[in-house]
């Protein structure tokens, strides 16, 4: 009597799919976290390339041969002006110009909102050649707070869509009862609103932040002299001719240089989570 073959045991199609999505999971976080990996690495080798490899005695020259005066803290000075005023007026900008879209219905809302969705759509190549001329024409070529005030326009669309979608999350009975105590709109808006947004508020400054302290066309065009350069346009240093880069150094630039984005999501983090509980328990 001959034995039975062995059952081979084949995959559910629901566990292969699993496996699958696993596999490309850990395929984008590879892509992501190899360079990242060489960054760090980077940053303590003296005979750093482009491969990564661990550095047999980890040094901080690299450190040191960056945090000078003309290299590091001016130009991350300028970035902190810079990106943090133009912050500042996007955001205060883009709840005032949210909340009467939250709250009045017009016919032209929806006109209005697919414009300023359409300016979203523009790149900035395609208006930098106009501005700079316009710049040139009032005086502001060349300027911290002119180019300040061009990123918080080139931010404010996408800015006023997140503060609106996040601002219709608030209930209007709230601010009707801030109405009967005697308060007005501004008040309302200030004392009630806001508050209640604030995970709103801490996404809408964390993304336009962010987004204009990676910016380098519009600093590079504007901006003439080398010490209103931010961080950002100063980092073309470390290249050099004929393809020469300090590889080492521009990591461990690259690693003061995403210092302050770091800073500021880990300073808001908890913010974030608290108003949204806050948010959640006033609904309730």
């Amino acid at each position: 009597m001959r034995p039975l073959p062995a059952r081979r045991h084949r995959l559910s199609r629901p566990v292969r799919q699993r496996l699958a999505a696993d596999a490309g999971l850990l395929v984008l976080f590879a892509a992501f976290a190899v360079p990242l990996l060489w960054l760090l690495l980077a940053s303590v080798d003296a005979g750093a390339g482009l491969r990564v490899r661990v550095p047999s005695e980890p040094t901080v020259e690299n450190f040191s041969a960056v945090l000078t005066d003309e290299i590091t803290f001016r130009p991350m000075l300028n970035s902190v002006l810079l990106c943090g005023g133009a912050t500042a007026v996007t955001v205060v900008c883009a709840a005032l110009a949210a909340y009467p879209l939250s709250r009045y219905r017009s016919r032209l809302a929806r006109p209005y909102l697919l414009g300023v969705l359409f300016a979203t759509c523009l790149p900035i190549t395609a208006v930098m050649v106009p501005v700079y001329g316009l710049f040139v024409r009032i005086d502001l070529i060349d300027t911290l707070h002119g180019t300040a005030l061009f990123l918080a326009t080139a931010q404010l669309p996408f800015a006023i869509w997140l503060m609106k979608n996040f601002m219709d999350g608030v209930p209007v009975m709230l601010e009707e009862a801030a109405w009967t105590d005697g308060a007005s709109r501004a008040q309302a808006l200030m004392r009630v609103v806001l508050p209640l947004m604030g995970p709103g508020l801490a996404v809408v400054t964390i993304y336009c932040f962010i987004m204009m302290w990676g910016n380098f066309f519009v600093p590079f065009m504007l901006l003439l002299t080398p010490d209103r350069l931010p961080a950002s346009v100063s980092i073309f240093t470390f290249f050099g001719n004929y393809g020469q880069v300090a590889y080492g150094q521009l990591a461990a630039f690259s690693v003061l240089y995403s210092t302050p984005v770091v800073l500021l999501y880990a300073l808001i983090a908890r913010r974030l989570g608290g108003g949204f509980a806050l948010g959640g328990a006033v609904k309730g």
